[in-house]
């Protein structure tokens, strides 16, 4: 079994800079009414950006490998925060747009199913804890 680390280091007030072993520094922080200073992602906005990031590769991954040519590709995230603390997600929707000529809605829908049933490491970590719904759109280029 891998062992994965991170070291993350305070800045000032909540303001953190943190690196992981590919050795790249991210900084998070929080509102300045918080004691931040307004100069990086929030710890949970990273959450969302890791989920999509890893789905978005491997979707990315497997439509390459079946030789479907993309002009674009993006995901809108969409996520609901319970109210009170802790302040979780309680849902969070993706929405896969890609953008060309003649994509093939089953390759896409196969690519997507891959990655959130199979692949996607980040999704695994989470679907347990919050719900995760998914669409896709299929758009002319740009």
């Amino acid at each position: 079994m891998a062992t994965k680390k991170a070291y993350v280091k305070q800045i000032k007030g909540v303001t953190f800079m943190g690196k992981t072993d590919s050795n790249h520094w991210v900084p998070m922080d929080g509102p300045e009414n918080f004691g931040g200073s307004d100069a990086g992602t929030r710890p949970k906005e990273l959450i969302l950006l890791a989920l999509a990031g890893c789905t978005g590769s491997d979707v990315a991954v497997i439509l390459q490998k079946k030789k479907i040519n993309l002009d674009g590709f993006e995901i809108n995230i969409a996520a609901d925060v319970q109210e009170t603390h802790p302040q979780v997600f309680t849902k969070i929707q993706l929405e896969y747009v890609f953008y060309g000529e003649n994509i093939p809605k089953e390759a896409v829908e196969r690519a997507i199913e891959l990655s959130q049933n199979t692949y996607c490491s980040v999704t695994a970590m989470l679907k347990n804890s919050v719900e995760i719904t998914h669409s896709y759109r299929i758009e002319n280029s740009k």
